[in-house]
């Protein structure tokens, strides 16, 4: 007896279509573009999943040498006086200390200042 497979491929159209919700013109209504754009949606998730960890790093840095210079170090004194004086803070929780706590932030600048 033969298959037929209307039934499972009207359903795997409708999946792909839902994933498409969301694009523009006829990738909501047409399977194959649909398909294509959600083939290279989730090649973009993928892709910026290891991007935005870049990203924010990048972010994290700015905020602590905007916040140190204000003080009186570059980003590279504080963090290299942080490795002298054994200071383990990463770099997520010191920005987010100068953000919304300037004086732990200018305590641990401060004491890596200290001679």
């Amino acid at each position: 007896m033969r298959v037929k497979r209307g039934v499972s491929a009207h359903a795997k159209h409708k999946k792909t279509l839902a994933a498409a919700k969301g694009m523009q013109h006829y990738r909501t209504r047409s399977f194959r573009l649909a398909k294509q754009g959600v083939i290279k949606s989730l090649r973009y998730t993928y892709r910026d999943r290891r991007n935005r960890k870049r990203d924010l790093r990048a972010l994290w840095i700015t905020r602590i040498n905007n916040a140190s210079r204000e003080l009186g170090l570059s980003y590279s004194q504080l963090i290299a006086g942080m490795k002298k004086k054994d200071i383990t803070v990463d770099r997520k929780i010191l920005s987010e200390l100068a953000v919304n706590n300037p004086k732990a932030f200018e305590a641990i600048v401060n004491t890596v200042k200290e001679k």
